[in-house]
């Protein structure tokens, strides 16, 4: 709608009630604010439901129990936005840990929980056809009961991009640590769609989660190509910012990044 200025004003412009000024080729207008339109997908949904759920929780706790959670940070470290390391509080300790504890079908944990570490996965062998998405470890752990597998990964690329680790994120539930290969790509093509004679690449990081304390290992990580060899021993390297033994974040759906 267009508007004349008068004695009252002779120009507007911004935001209010819904409303705006605009001016465009030298006339003026009052149209609806736009608002645009923000998509969340099922991954993300999650993740907001599980921190909802545990911000709720981390009220109920009693006095001595958040104290507990307080001292236990204490000895943990934590990363900045710009990778460096930083203290955390006890109620980001008890986000991390119960948030990996949550993903991996168990239920959160009022006090916390003794921590044991845990080693971060050995490489692993992948094959990418048309038909399959096969990945495995080259060796699991001698005791896998408490243990799960996270997988994470961008969606295909072309073959010029080098490096869209961040772009990562996990495209089912935790795995079972299993000896020999499983075909994930059932699961992988239901979020990103299979990867195509345009879209060859896919960047994976992949960690271990205890399920019973909620700490996470090291990320590692893997770049695959469709239709390539997939050598288990070009590894790229070890991304130890990705977390350690204190139940640090994990990328795409990392308890402290997804928004």
């Amino acid at each position: 709608m267009k508007y004349a200025p008068s004695i009252a004003f002779e120009e507007m412009s911004g935001s209010a009630k819904g409303v705006t000024a605009a001016k465009a080729k030298g006339r003026k207008y009052l149209r609806n604010r736009g608002y645009g339109k923000k998509t969340t997908t099922a991954s993300q949904s999650t993740v907001k439901g599980i921190f909802k759920q545990l911000s709720q929780s981390w009220k109920n706790l009693t006095t001595a129990q958040i104290s507990a959670w307080n001292n236990l940070a204490q000895s943990q470290a934590g990363r900045s936005i710009l990778g460096n390391a930083a203290k955390i509080s006890g109620l980001n300790l008890y986000q991390r840990l119960n948030f990996w504890i949550i993903r991996c079908g168990g239920n959160a944990v009022a006090n916390p929980p003794a921590l044991v570490g845990v080693d971060a996965p050995a490489a692993c062998t992948v094959q990418l056809t048309e038909q399959e998405f096969k990945f495995g470890l080259i060796s699991i752990p001698e005791n896998v009961a408490n243990l799960r597998l996270v997988i994470e990964a961008s969606a295909p690329t072309s073959r010029g991009v080098s490096n869209a680790f961040d772009k990562a994120s996990a495209f089912a539930d935790p795995f079972s640590v299993v000896a020999g290969a499983m075909d994930i790509k059932a699961a992988y093509d239901n979020k990103y769609g299979a990867p195509s004679a345009g879209r060859t690449k896919i960047f994976l990081r992949y960690f271990f989660v205890n399920a019973v304390t909620g700490e996470k290992s090291a990320d590692i990580l893997k770049e695959v190509e469709l239709g390539q060899t997939n050598d288990p021993f070009n590894e790229g390297q070890q991304n130890l910012g990705g977390g350690g033994n204190n139940g640090g974040g994990n990328g795409g759906d990392d308890p402290n990044d997804e928004g």
